[in-house]
């Protein structure tokens, strides 16, 4: 899963003032224990792009709520394939045709 974190720019600036910025992200990461994250700009707000495993759907809320509660960031979760996954689906895609 891509999990898209875009911050606004005043809600960015006052967690990153009262330190709640680093301790959100921190048990964001702790939780979702990503593959990679990258963090980059975009429309001008801080913007992170997390790559994690999401087994359950019903765990969706408690990934998006810290966010939305704490950044009022825009939140998009995206399924995403890696090199193995891809693999298999073509496989599994010409063994159906």
């Amino acid at each position: 899963m891509l999990l898209k974190i875009s911050i606004p720019v005043a809600e960015g600036n006052r967690t990153i003032r009262d330190g709640s910025l680093p301790t959100i992200m921190e048990k964001a990461f702790a939780k979702l224990r990503p593959e990679a994250a990258y963090f980059t700009l975009e429309d001008g707000n801080r913007t992170a792009f997390i790559f994690f495993d999401l087994k359950d759907v019903t765990v969706m809320p408690t990934i998006a709520e810290p966010f939305f509660n704490g950044f009022n960031a825009k939140i998009d979760l995206t399924p995403v394939m890696n090199v193995e996954d891809m693999r298999a689906g073509l496989k599994a895609m010409l063994n159906e045709a």
